[in-house]
């Protein structure tokens, strides 16, 4: 049942609000002024704040600027008897869902509040994806070599730099990336990642920068390619070392001028793209073989991050499996399972060729096929080394 506070010094509109609120199955509070009102939503949390803007001790506007400012902040709605477009624009501005005259009308009044709920559970549900989210890119790990690369992201993240991030496969450089994205100033805009290792050579062009109708066989309709696609975000370039040289011109060009042109096309279309690049290849050894652009080398590495094989970070094992194992028990709905200590330390002792990929796929191994209590035999069974 959605909870409601009605913070008003006049005892006749606050009884009038509590009958028709109440009579709608709602769980109604009343304050009888402002410093009142904002007591109760410091103790208690509230889906929905019906104020009045002219009160005693502190007014509508001081009351939603002050409980704006806290984390569990309730939608509200302003009511007045004195009230002005200036008033409302006011209220607005400052956070306010509506703005309703006094007396209200009662059709309008039940209207505004469905949907300043409707909108709070909105903001809850968007919190709670974005928390999941974060906890999806979570960086485990407490080792030196992975504090190095927390301490690289937390200084270049703000800022708009180009950065390679280089590494073996299954690292987690896609991981480095979305930490980046999400500790920037647009992690509120797409982040878009392209493989450039899984899309053919000639589709590569259109897939980065799109195409217009008719510009090859299949063409039916004109597309966005990705660099539209994330416009005010962050584009992610992965296994950019596999990408063919007429492409890598391209991107160099949208690098340089933020221009692109859809394959087809000679218009320029302005972008504004962070571009973050990553290979488990040597992008200098590439240069050399003459198979990697230099310039484009040089344009992408602003911030170079060396993401640590599994191999010289292995203390951080331990953590890591409680990771993978209280994911795979939310995943199955599942309770999570524990793990000897000897089984722990034995996987501290492989070397771990497909790094922490592969150490997620083998506790999910042994998720399944071992005993509630991960055992050493299960390891020995289980684990493939």
């Amino acid at each position: 049942m959605p909870k409601i506070l009605i913070i008003d010094d006049e005892r006749f509109i606050r009884a009038s609000l509590r009958e028709i609120l109440e009579y709608e199955k709602f769980e109604v509070t009343e304050a009888q002024d402002g410093e009142e009102g904002l007591a109760k939503i410091q103790e208690e949390e509230f889906d929905l704040v019906l104020c009045d803007v002219k009160m005693p001790k502190m007014d509508g506007i001081e009351v939603l600027e002050q409980a704006k400012s806290l984390n569990r902040s309730p939608q509200f709605i302003m009511i007045s008897a004195h009230g002005s477009i200036e008033t409302a624009v006011e209220a607005t501005k400052k956070g306010a869902f509506d703005f309703i005259p006094k007396p209200p009308d009662l059709n309008r009044l039940l209207l505004t509040v469905r949907n300043a709920l409707d909108k709070k559970q909105l903001v809850t549900e968007t919190k709670v994806l974005k928390k999941k989210l974060s906890k999806k890119f979570d960086m485990v790990g407490e080792s030196p070599a992975i504090a190095r690369v927390k301490d690289t992201i937390e200084k270049v993240a703000p800022t708009d730099a180009r950065v390679l991030i280089t590494g073996p496969n299954g690292t987690g450089k896609e991981l480095v990336a979305h930490w980046i994205h999400q500790k920037s100033n647009r992690q509120s805009e797409p982040f878009v990642a392209v493989n450039c290792a899984a899309i053919p050579s000639e589709l590569i062009e259109s897939e980065l920068f799109g195409h217009e109708k008719g510009a090859f066989t299949s063409a039916h309709k004109q597309r966005n390619g990705k660099f539209e696609q994330a416009q005010g975000g962050t584009l992610f370039l992965d296994e950019i070392g596999d990408m063919s040289l007429s492409a890598q011109s391209k991107v160099l060009r949208a690098l340089q001028e933020n221009l692109i042109n859809r394959v087809g096309s000679d218009k320029d279309i302005k972008v504004d793209v962070r571009v973050l690049a990553a290979t488990n290849k040597d992008l200098k050894k590439e240069i050399e073989a003459g198979r990697f652009r230099e310039d484009l080398y040089h344009r992408l590495s602003v911030i170079l991050v060396q993401v640590p094989a599994l191999k010289d970070r292995k203390e951080d094992i331990p953590l890591l499996v409680d990771k993978f194992l209280d994911d795979i028990s939310q995943e199955n709905g599942d309770a999570k399972r524990g793990i000897a200590k000897e089984a722990l330390q034995m996987l501290q002792q492989f070397p771990w060729t497909g790094n922490i990929r592969e150490l997620r796929n083998v506790v999910e191994r042994l998720v399944i096929l071992g005993e509630p209590v991960i055992s050493l035999e299960d390891i020995k069974k289980y684990a493939d080394y």
